[in-house]
């Protein structure tokens, strides 16, 4: 079944990126239109609607984030990915703070817009979900309600933090942060949006650290028979168990994210974890 038509606004004052864009959804069920400033972009949403806004954070008079808050509050339902040259982690907190959908840094391949475009359309974005307790740039600590789609939408603006790791190293440590973060949210917080999850990105000269703490009441190595990390002469071992217990397929998270990190130190209590990644 063929997916339906999407109409994407892209904002950027340097026509290039519009060609680039409109070059790599050439094929697809994407169309767009381009405006070349933020007060541009506002006029056209006045003459039709959009399922998607990207919008570029550097350009003159009206900047990205501005318009970020106008479109937020004008309209909540558009969801917006914000895209820069010069990634900062105040870039990265002030689009999460305004709301945005998402966050790419350039340059971009076709594959990453793709992805962003329709995870943006499934975005779930819930006000308070997401809270900023300490934004300097070297530790940035964040609370959020134990949703699936919140920790994935936070996913998204945390793998771009460390921009000046090379694109593999980067997407490896985004994705063992996403999975410590998961089973945060999903076993630590039970999916109950009234409970919270803490975690913070701290950068060193030599290290990158994150820290998760779940409102749980935390696990033992030894009683995850469950998952692959706890059997791994049998490889089959966790997914028959899995199955008996009436859990979804999984139960690689732990596995995984022990081979992509330094080191993964668990508390004492089981719902605190430190993930290290060494530069």
């Amino acid at each position: 079944m063929p997916f339906p038509p999407r109409r994407l606004l892209i904002v950027d004052d340097d026509p290039s990126i519009h060609e680039l864009v409109q070059a790599m959804i050439a094929g697809t069920n994407w169309t767009s239109e381009g405006a070349s400033s933020g007060n541009e972009a506002l006029a056209l949403l006045e003459t039709g609607a959009f399922d998607v806004s990207l919008v570029d954070i550097l350009m003159p008079e009206l900047d990205g984030l501005e318009l970020l808050g106008q479109l937020r509050a004008r309209y909540p339902q558009l969801p917006v990915i914000m895209m820069t040259v010069r990634n900062t982690p105040d870039h990265v907190l002030e689009s999460l703070r305004r709301e945005a959908a998402a966050f790419v840094s350039k340059p971009f391949s076709r594959e990453a817009l793709l992805s962003n475009l329709q995870n943006a359309l499934s975005a779930s974005i819930v006000q308070d979900d997401i809270k900023i307790l300490s934004d300097r740039p070297h530790w940035i600590s964040l609370q959020i309600s134990c949703r699936l789609a919140t920790a994935d939408r936070l996913t998204q603006f945390i793998r771009e933090l460390p921009s000046d790791l090379d694109p593999d190293h980067r997407e490896q440590i985004a994705t063992a942060f996403r999975e410590l973060l998961m089973n945060a949210v999903e076993h630590g917080g039970h999916l109950d949006p009234q409970k919270t999850v803490d975690l913070s990105y701290i950068r060193t000269a030599r290290t990158i650290v994150y820290y998760i703490r779940d409102p749980g009441e935390g696990f033992s190595m030894e009683t995850l028979a469950h998952a692959a990390v706890a059997n791994t002469d049998d490889s089959l071992r966790h997914a028959e168990l899995r199955q008996k217990m009436g859990l979804r397929p999984g139960g690689f998270g732990i596995l995984m994210t022990k081979s992509f990190a330094d080191e993964l130190i668990y508390s004492a209590k089981g719902n605190e974890v430190i993930l290290i990644k060494y530069l």
